[in-house]
């Protein structure tokens, strides 16, 4: 299971970082993304990280303004989210991939996710 935390309201302009955690030995088997809904819009990518986390991936909407890492000995996965705006509003689901070789940026490619955090930046 995926617990995902760390949203909240915030200003424009500030920061939050999101956490997400898993019990069990596999995590580092795990490629892991975080994705966000807003309200009446798809779910989207917005970054990801390798197993080992030597390699990121990053939405062109957050790239420069958010960071993703992992520390694998603590099962959990982190997004670092600086300069928020108000288009970043929406619920950020962390997602786990197992099966792929590759860190990819389709949901159906993740087969594991979170309950789900709120984030909201207002203006």
């Amino acid at each position: 299971q995926l617990q995902a935390s760390g949203g909240g309201l915030v200003q424009a302009g500030g920061s939050l970082r999101l956490s997400c955690a898993t019990s069990g030995r596999t995590f580092s088997t795990y490629i892991m993304g975080w994705f966000r809904q807003a309200p009446g819009k798809e779910r989207e990518f917005v970054a990801a990280i390798s197993r080992s986390g030597s390699s990121t991936y990053y939405a062109d909407s957050v790239k420069g303004r958010f960071t993703i890492s992992r520390v694998n000995a603590k099962n959990t996965v982190y997004l670092q989210m600086n300069s928020l705006e108000p288009e970043d509003t929406a619920v950020y689901y962390c997602a786990a991939d197992g099966d792929s070789v590759y860190v990819s940026r389709t949901r159906p490619n993740y087969d594991y996710w979170g309950q789900g955090t709120q984030v909201t930046v207002s203006s």
